[in-house]
């Protein structure tokens, strides 16, 4: 298989830092499952815990999830919790996707020579369970579902995200979803099928490096 045929896969989690139980939920999904990296929210409740355990998680790449305020302040305030830049940029509900942030968002990007979610990097965002109007979707996070979308990935880069949770998020409309989550991405099928398919699963840090 030539190298553009190549399959690259980035499981990367969404939230860090919001809460107790998300940063349990995602250093687990990374330790015991197959999410590869992360994005932290700077200025919520469990950013400092969040960063102070990442020296447990040497592998685990760390990005920044941006909220539509003051996007240089956060890239800032990165710096001092993480101690480095971040590896790759991302947004809390899309909002790099739609001015004011896009345009800080992808100069940004360019600065730091990192990854904007879904320009360099094909971004694959079906694994969530909820459709579009926000009904319940469970199938689409089922294991099933995971493998068949990394089964069916395209030549190239492409992350999946997820949001997993080790425990209640109240303050979240996508709260017992995280749980369902987490199972999935830690199922032994899963983990057995990167094992054994042409997938290469890889994290931000890797990205431009074959």
């Amino acid at each position: 298989m030539g190298v553009e045929a190549e399959r690259y896969l980035i499981v990367n989690a969404d939230d860090l830092g919001l809460l107790t139980a998300v940063n349990e939920g995602v250093f687990s999904a990374h330790e015991r499952g197959i999410v590869t990296s992360a994005s932290l929210m700077v200025d919520r409740p469990a950013a400092s815990a969040a960063a102070e355990a990442l020296t447990e998680y040497p592998e685990l790449a760390v990005g920044l999830h941006l909220e539509p305020d003051d996007c240089r302040g956060q890239l800032d305030r990165f710096r001092e919790l993480v101690g480095h830049d971040p590896t790759h940029l991302d947004s809390h509900k899309y909002a790099h996707e739609a001015e004011p942030v896009r345009a800080v968002a992808e100069e940004m990007a360019a600065e730091l020579g990192v990854p904007l979610r879904n320009r360099r990097v094909r971004y694959e965002g079906s694994f969530y369970g909820r459709t579009a109007d926000g009904e319940p979707a469970s199938e689409a996070i089922s294991p099933e579902r995971l493998i068949e979308l990394i089964e069916t990935l395209p030549p190239g880069w492409t992350e999946i995200g997820c949001h997993p949770a080790a425990g209640p998020v109240p303050s979240s409309s996508y709260d017992a979803e995280r749980q369902v989550e987490l199972r999935t991405l830690c199922d032994p099928q899963v983990k057995i099928l990167l094992n054994v398919s042409d997938v290469r699963l890889c994290s931000f840090a890797q990205v431009g490096k074959g």
